[in-house]
């Protein structure tokens, strides 16, 4: 049965704990496959068969308690809009819920830590309002904050303690809920002297803990919720990149029209320093495009009839009138938008562990929770109620896990999102850590290592021949043929104005070269088994042969009635940027392989030019797959750099398939990693992403845990026999709300990072 991919927008996910809940009822659903749910981004990737429909998907997230909708995949970025907005109401509601939590708590706060803390306060109470009557204020104004601003916590939690399906809300909602009501019972019994309610030296109220509990929680959301807007940034800024408008010709008008009702065919008018607004090709005028935004390189690229534009690139200083080729959803920035959007949601190896962990985490912490608080009433000081209840409250705050489901989806959603500012796009989020295990890099040849366009690099006329009349001979002989030799020929002929004359008698000879007449001239070009057949002595150019083939070129000789008349070599040239690649790649530790068609001479010595330390030569497109998995088996995990073109098996065998494009022609199916630019530059980029990503997820990840480890005994009062220490709750609210800010800051610090190229 057939598959298909669903993207869900869920909403009330607010730690590690929803997420593990949010798959199991997507997977309990009948026809789902897989589901993978990402806190940063608030969406699931939900593989059904093509019988489900959505409606069951949505019907069970609002059972679980986690409504949810259909993501659009709306290419006018309404949909983005929306949701942007929506983060916006969401932060704008939560600083009104903590403004309005301060506001009520702070009285709170200075009414019972200020009679603790200064004893001229203390006696000022209770001589001008008096005990019993603070407690009734504090009882109100925290009654207020719990049941008000913090309501949010006990609507989604409680219910999902009574499913026995526990999380973040849960034990917000147990924290606070704990230290209220015992404060309730003491201002009860405050009330009614001699109630017998508790016993004698446990009166102490924690109003203050319950409403700063709730204040600090909703600050460190607050604070969480700008940050993690700020997580999107490149999806907006990529989105920001498409006019909203686009100048056409219709019924011989040009008229402006919005952007979603271009239609294929239609001619567009793009003036200087217009955005393109749709993929499309030239029909008329020269110009330079600025497409740097899309691609990483700075330097405009000259556009004229024929050359491709892309939507979302700056035209600079001509004017053009092009041909929509690609409109909609189809074009490449929205391509690029929803690869990035893909590898933001999707999920790294290194996350299993955290889901296995926190899948048990919350209820593992009410029974620690318990186990303290009846440690405390049995074995603990005077009174002992009171020192139970305040470590027990501690440690359900302390443990909230949301700093660890932060940790993973937010370095994933900047670093993939600075990647793809920079050219580098990661079609699945899962190949930034793959990525990072590569052992080694195999590189395709040609249009990947060199520029793909061989070109006539040597022509060395004989004795008694003339050099311009040799070159327009055989270009007049190569120009029937469309073999890259033979363009590369006829090439350097055009580009000094040589006329090209008719031939007579052409002839191709299979694997050997070519033959043809030029008013009575007989021509032949070819191979040395060529030239040997018709009994012509080599034996002069000899050394010119050896030295170009050391060169890692394939000598080609010209005959002109029986004698030799040149020496050519076509050569395809390798990019500039290569040899700093091979250098980085080494720097960083990996073997780079060649996997290359040409003959094993001509490869190794392309080779040494540029330190590759190992090549595989001599193998035709079908025979790579089988290249790759040798060098599996001698190096490990393996990544390979194609033009993604004739390379996709390849690169689909590959632990990674990166592919070098340029800008429209990329080969998406096949690959994990696309190159916006041809330079090979970018896989030397991918890879410090993805080091830099693995590394921000690895500092994110130890803190998360490291946080809990280390003050869940705190808060359960191990330091309190050696040092009489205990962690107020409210201390634990703050570090708590503090460990998921923290996570998502150093998630940020990706977007600083700078790359190469």
């Amino acid at each position: 049965m057939s598959h298909k991919t669903l993207q869900l927008d869920i909403e009330g996910m607010s730690c590690a704990s929803c997420v593990g809940r949010v798959e199991q009822a997507l997977l309990k659903t009948p026809g789902v496959s897989s589901a993978s749910v990402n806190l940063a981004t608030e969406q699931a990737q939900v593989m059904v068969d093509n019988t489900t429909a959505p409606e069951s998907l949505l019907a069970a997230l609002d059972k679980a308690g986690y409504p949810g909708r259909l993501h659009e995949d709306n290419n006018s970025g309404a949909a983005e809009t929306e949701r942007q907005e929506k983060k916006v109401q969401e932060q704008v509601a939560l600083l009104r819920a903590f403004l309005i939590a301060a506001a009520l708590t702070l009285p709170v706060f200075v009414l019972e830590m200020g009679s603790h803390l200064i004893p001229a306060f203390h006696h000022w109470v209770m001589q001008n309002i008096g005990q019993t009557n603070s407690w009734i204020l504090q009882f109100v104004l925290t009654s207020l904050v719990l049941f008000g601003p913090g309501f949010r916590f006990l609507r989604v939690g409680i219910p999902a303690l009574l499913k026995a399906a526990p999380e973040m809300n849960s034990l917000v909602a147990l924290g606070t809920l704990s230290a209220w009501g015992y404060s309730v019972v003491v201002l009860i019994d405050a009330a009614m002297p001699g109630s017998g309610l508790l016993p004698a030296g446990t009166q102490n109220v924690y109003f203050e803990a319950a409403a700063v509990i709730v204040t600090l929680i909703l600050l460190g959301r607050l604070l969480e919720a700008r940050a993690k807007g700020r997580t999107g940034d490149a999806i907006k800024r990529l989105m920001g990149l498409q006019p909203k408008t686009a100048t056409i010709e219709r019924n011989g008008e040009t008229i402006e029209i919005p952007l979603d009702k271009v239609q294929l065919g239609d001619l567009l008018h793009l003036r200087p320093g217009e955005r393109v607004a749709v993929d499309g090709e030239v029909v008329s005028g020269d110009s330079y495009i600025d497409e740097s935004m899309l691609t990483g390189e700075p330097i405009p690229v000259a556009k004229s009839v024929g050359a491709e534009v892309v939507g979302g690139s700056i035209n600079k200083n001509g004017s053009l009138v092009f041909r929509a080729t690609r409109i909609g959803k189809d074009t490449l920035l929205s391509r690029i938008v929803r690869m990035v959007e893909d590898a933001q949601s999707a999920k790294l190896p290194i996350q299993g562990v955290v889901d296995r962990v926190t899948a048990i985490f919350v209820p593992i912490v009410i029974v620690m929770a318990a186990l303290t608080f009846l440690f405390w009433l049995t074995f603990g000081p005077s009174p002992a109620l009171t020192f139970a209840l305040i470590n027990a409250v501690a440690v359900l705050i302390i443990a909230c896990p949301c700093a660890m489901g932060l940790a993973t989806p937010t370095s994933i959603m900047v670093g993939t999102g600075r990647a793809a500012e920079l050219g580098v796009l990661f079609r699945k989020g899962d190949a930034l850590q793959t990525l990072r295990d590569c052992q080694v890099i195999a590189l395709d040849k040609t249009g990947t290592l060199t520029e793909g366009k061989p070109v006539l690099s040597d022509f060395l006329v004989q004795d008694g021949f003339d050099h311009d009349e040799v070159l327009q001979l055989l270009a007049s002989v190569e120009q029937h043929s469309e073999h890259p030799i033979a363009q590369a020929i006829v090439t350097a002929a055009r580009e000094k104005s040589l006329s090209l004359r008719e031939t007579e008698q052409y002839e191709t000879i299979p694997g050997m070269g070519v033959s043809a007449s030029i008013n009575g001239r007989k021509i032949d070009i070819g191979a040395d088994r060529l030239i040997t057949e018709k009994s012509i002595s080599l034996a002069a150019v000899r050394d010119i042969a050896d030295r170009l083939a050391g060169q890692g070129k394939s000598p080609l000789y010209a005959v002109i009635n029986n004698q030799l008349a040149a020496v050519i070599a076509v050569a395809d040239t390798l990019k500039t940027s290569t040899p700093d690649a091979i250098k980085a790649f080494h720097d960083l530790g990996l073997k780079v392989a060649m996997i290359t068609g040409d003959n094993q001479r001509t490869a190794d010595a392309i080779a040494g030019q540029i330190g590759i330390d190992d090549v595989v030569a001599g193998v035709m497109p079908d025979g790579k797959v089988a290249a790759i998995r040798k060098l599996r088996e001698q190096y490990g995990a393996i990544a390979f750099v194609g033009d993604g073109i004739n390379d996709a098996p390849a690169l689909a065998e590959a632990d990674i398939g990166i592919a070098v494009g340029t800008g429209t022609d990329i080969a998406i199916e096949s690959s994990d990693v696309v190159l916006m630019s041809g330079d090979l530059q970018g896989v030397v980029n991918a890879l410090a992403v993805s080091r830099a990503t693995l590394r921000n997820i690895k500092q994110n990840l130890f803190w998360a845990f490291a946080y809990n480890a280390a003050l869940i005994p705190v808060a359960a009062g191990v330091l309190y026999p050696a040092t009489g220490l205990l962690l107020s709750p409210m201390l634990a609210a703050g570090a708590m709300a503090m460990s998921s800010v923290f996570v998502v800051t150093n998630a940020l610090r990706l977007r600083r990072l700078t790359l190469t190229g």
